[in-house]
């Protein structure tokens, strides 16, 4: 179940990031106001961050409270 999870996050986090960004530099590049766009990139970028933190802290839940021992709790 917890594999399961990992795939779901990747998978979701990649089709998000995909979503984002490729309309994203497609506006950059084929518009003339799309340089101004670039000064929303860092904050995207940082978004997507986060957002991969949380799935990645979702997918470790299943992890933990599914068979993980004590010691192996106790090294995060």
């Amino acid at each position: 179940m917890s594999r399961r999870r990992f795939v779901v996050a990747i998978s979701l986090w990649s089709l998000v990031a995909l979503g984002v960004i490729v309309p994203l530099v497609w506006l950059i590049n084929n518009r003339d106001w799309g340089v101004a766009l670039m000064l929303l990139v860092p904050f995207v970028v940082y978004g997507l961050m986060r957002l991969g933190r949380l799935l990645e802290t979702w997918a470790n839940t299943a992890h933990r409270s599914s068979g993980a021992s004590g010691s192996d709790s106790t090294l995060r």
